[in-house]
């Protein structure tokens, strides 16, 4: 039992951008959970999608795969059966899979059932599923299609939530930051966070576990409930990077014209945002106090993450599916046995589907031949510094590469951008027109990323 490899707790939540945490400077908001766990292991400061969209970046970190190889780059999407998930291999290696949450691993599959166990999780390679449909997902069906709807019928109120998230689909899920009509306690993530502590509570400790726990906030609609919205009904919230169409793709500029705001429209946003954030880190902690009280947090790897992140009004847009870092890089944060030093910071590129990898070397799994993720091991070990020199990410609409200082993108039939990330950090500067030779450059180490081995594949 002592040489057993180590549990595993990854903590992600949906659509929350990598500078909104208190550690990450965010002064204005309280994530003291967020902030204690980097606080014991190391934070990554570019963590970067592989799609900034949930389906495609969910799919790629089960499978190391970037979200193109298999067929992935869109939420109507399904994990492929042919492709092996961490999942199934850590199952497969002797440990416990559980998850509880979002998993949108067969999105356009609406029904998830009453207990959060259908039959295909088993195939995912989970083996305690309590799989959770997303508040977008539970408020969106007139009758309940998940565990988290089921609980609210069973309360008698799954009809008046339904009806506040037909009001907002008719507001604009962006705009519709007003409160919750549910109490905290019947809060989507708090019934989520419940699951995952019952889970760790019931845990056998024969076996290692891993353990997937995802938040279906901070994602619009921004409802938090009121007991977590009033603390920052007079935050003083940081304004957004202004928007210019100068030099944006004509998709781009469309798209900014579907949120006409005012600048207490903004302000109103984020703040519910920052509710919302600081609701999910209070139950982080409750699930981190768990595994506290089974005596396993320090044989327990812990890995806190995004699957994308939210534009929140910068450049004038909304939610992700853009190539601009708001939406792109996503907080990442490691901490447990093996992670050598405290509070360390590492500002190395590294993909999300890296997790993926370093999930199954802390497992003591050897490297699975043929996947595109790169283990970040060797930084968390305090060995090194440096990890990848790029990060490629893509959807349908475009394709790109981020390096610690350049990003170009590639959009499908309209111009490209590329930014100077060092001096212009809002990317509102496009300098492809004028630097032809550097977008060249960019655009051959893009295309070298997106096409590597794929001829022994």
């Amino acid at each position: 039992m002592a040489d057993r490899p180590p549990n595993i707790l990854f903590l992600m939540d949906d659509q929350h951008r990598h500078d909104w945490l208190g550690c990450a400077g965010a002064d204005f908001l309280r994530t003291p959970n967020i902030d204690a766990l980097a606080a014991r292991g190391v934070r990554f400061t570019q963590c970067c999608v592989n799609a900034p969209v949930c389906v495609p970046s969910r799919v790629a970190l089960a499978t190391g795969l970037q979200p193109g190889r298999v067929g992935c780059t869109n939420n109507e999407s399904y994990l492929p059966r042919h492709a092996t998930t961490y999942y199934q291999r850590l199952r497969d290696a002797g440990y416990h899979v559980g998850c509880a949450g979002k998993l949108d691993l067969a999105k356009p599959e609406k029904y998830n059932g009453r207990t959060g166990d259908r039959p295909c999780t088993f195939g995912w390679g989970f083996t305690r599923p309590v799989e959770i449909e997303g508040k977008m997902h539970a408020g969106n069906s007139d009758a309940p299609n998940g565990p988290y709807g089921f609980y609210l019928q069973e309360k008698g109120l799954y009809a008046g939530f339904r009806e506040d998230y037909r009001r907002r689909g008719k507001e604009g899920w962006a705009w519709s930051a007003h409160d919750s009509v549910l109490s905290a306690e019947d809060h989507a993530e708090e019934y989520v966070g419940r699951r995952a502590v019952e889970w760790i509570e019931k845990a056998d400790d024969e076996y290692p576990w891993h353990l997937f726990v995802s938040f279906p906030g901070p994602h619009d609609p921004f409802d938090p409930p009121a007991e977590y919205a009033k603390r920052y009904r007079d935050a003083k919230v940081p304004a957004p990077v202004p928007k210019d169409d100068t030099g944006k793709p004509a998709w781009i500029v469309e798209k900014r014209t579907k949120y006409p705001h005012t600048p207490e429209d903004v302000v109103r946003v984020r703040r519910q945002y920052a509710a919302a954030i600081e609701h999910i880190d209070t139950w982080i902690g409750r699930i981190l106090d768990a595994v506290k009280r089974r005596g396993m947090l320090e044989n327990t790897l812990v890995i806190y993450s995004s699957d994308h992140g939210e534009m929140l009004g910068d450049l004038g847009l909304y939610t992700k599916s853009v190539p601009y870092e708001p939406a792109l890089r996503v907080p990442l944060i490691a901490a447990g046995p093996g992670v050598r030093g405290k509070n360390r910071v590492c500002g190395a590129p590294v993909e999300l589907i890296d997790a993926n990898a370093t999930v199954c070397e802390w497992a003591g799994l050897p490297p699975q031949a043929d996947i595109d993720a790169k283990s970040f091991g060797a930084v968390l070990r305090g060995e090194s510094e440096s990890h990848r020199e790029d990060c490629i990410s893509e959807i349908d609409k475009f394709r790109l590469i981020r390096t610690a200082r350049y990003k170009y993108v590639e959009h499908r039939n309209d111009l490209a951008e590329l930014y100077d990330l060092q001096e212009d950090p809002g990317e509102r500067v496009n300098l492809a027109p004028d630097r032809k030779d550097l977008a060249k450059d960019l655009a051959g180490r893009m295309k070298d990323r997106f096409t590597e081995g794929k001829w022994n594949r």
